[in-house]
């Protein structure tokens, strides 16, 4: 996901490793005529949860909502669709993520939550639709809450605040209370956009340095080195 500096104009682009090295990037072939962010892949690659403000029913929207695309087993991209309420409401969604215990997690401004924005999750309910609730106090205060990123064991998540990155363990009645990461990965407070590795071993984010350094990314590794992201052949040859 790319923006302008200001954080404006957030699209989704995709980047293909060639024998030159990773290609120009491009608009992802669902792209639709608003903002778009916060890409997210399901185990397995086929599904792909994103947030939109792109017109539906001929009506350009204002509020950023929860999309889901599906690709066949060709990898073509079939018309994304949007998430039907009350996951999507007249505020603005944000980072939709699964976690393992089968919860949609995502960030919202809508009311009813436990301080100005908060994480909340959602359930589908049979053929009734979705339950839709507050992930808690474990996770949200009365500040900004915008981003939970479920560990890929289910046993862990971190979390993005007004002010950085926090991680809470999962509990026998919940998620624990969050407890913030240390200066080597908060260093501005402008953390953002985390994303686990398949092992769970390692964490990527973008970290505004400003100047031309702005939104670079950055990766932790948690538990040991490990080959992650992947790297493109042709990159390292030239």
């Amino acid at each position: 996901m790319r923006s302008a500096k200001d954080f404006s104009g957030w699209r989704i682009l995709t980047s293909r490793c060639s024998p030159m090295g990773w290609t120009q990037p491009v608009d992802a072939p669902f792209a639709g005529d608003g903002v778009e962010a916060d890409p997210w892949f399901e185990r397995g690659g086929r599904g792909l949860w994103f947030i939109s403000t792109r017109s539906t029913d001929g009506v350009h929207r204002k509020d950023l909502d929860v999309w889901r695309a599906e690709r066949d087993v060709r990898g073509r991209w079939g018309l994304p669709k949007r998430l039907p309420a009350p996951v999507n409401s007249t505020g603005n969604e944000w980072f939709p993520r699964i976690g393992k215990d089968g919860w949609l997690y995502f960030g919202s401004d809508r009311p009813g939550g436990l301080g100005k924005t908060d994480i909340w999750r959602a359930r589908r309910n049979g053929t009734r639709g979705w339950r839709v609730e507050n992930a808690g106090a474990g996770l949200n205060g009365p500040g900004d809450e915008y981003e939970a990123l479920p560990a890929p064991d289910g046993r862990s998540m971190v979390l993005m605040a007004s002010d950085g990155l926090y991680l809470t363990r999962a509990t026998r009645t919940g998620w624990s209370k969050r407890v913030k990461l240390g200066a080597a990965i908060n260093a501005t407070g402008s953390e953002i956009g985390a994303l686990f590795s398949p092992s769970g071993r390692s964490l990527m984010f973008a970290r505004d340095l400003k100047g031309r350094r702005s939104g670079e990314f950055f990766v932790w590794h948690i538990n040991g080195r490990e080959a992650w992201p992947p790297s493109c052949p042709g990159a390292t040859a030239r």
